[in-house]
């Protein structure tokens, strides 16, 4: 077996530098193999949050109302706010509200003629709000 793979590993002694170890040329490109590996292994970087270290209730929350009146069902509360003279319904997670209070709430996603099934009426535009928050000015 001329130039017949020395020790085993499938390569030319001839090419090799010290008889019994696989040339240098093999073990770069190993090395090369085993780094493109890992890295396509490694998890991918989290996202960077652009909202990070900052108050939500004060970046998101961009609306606020006068509460005129409140009703409550299960997992929902419907308020009504007036903002200068204007009003507008929200509708909310459970929320601990009352008549009178000033809340703040973002711009939320906003339906028009949306019928209620649990109150059995319709609402001619109303905002469905991720957060409510009563801001009476107290710190």
């Amino acid at each position: 077996m001329a130039g017949g793979g020395g020790a085993g590993f499938g390569y030319d002694s001839a090419s090799s530098t010290t008889p019994g170890k696989p040339p240098m040329k093999a073990l770069s490109i190993l090395f090369a193999l085993a780094l493109s590996t890992s890295a396509l292994a490694a998890p991918p970087a989290a996202a960077a949050n652009s909202h990070a270290g900052m108050d939500p209730h004060k970046t998101m929350l961009t609306q606020s109302g006068k509460v005129l009146s409140i009703i409550n069902v299960p997992s929902y509360t419907y308020v009504e706010v007036s903002q200068g003279k204007k009003t507008m319904w929200l509708a909310a997670t459970t929320a601990s509200v009352k008549k009178g209070d000033m809340v703040r709430f973002d711009d939320g996603m906003v339906m028009t003629d949306f019928y209620s099934k649990s109150l059995k009426r319709s609402f001619p535009s109303i905002a469905f709000v991720n957060s409510l928050v009563v801001d009476n000015g107290k710190k």
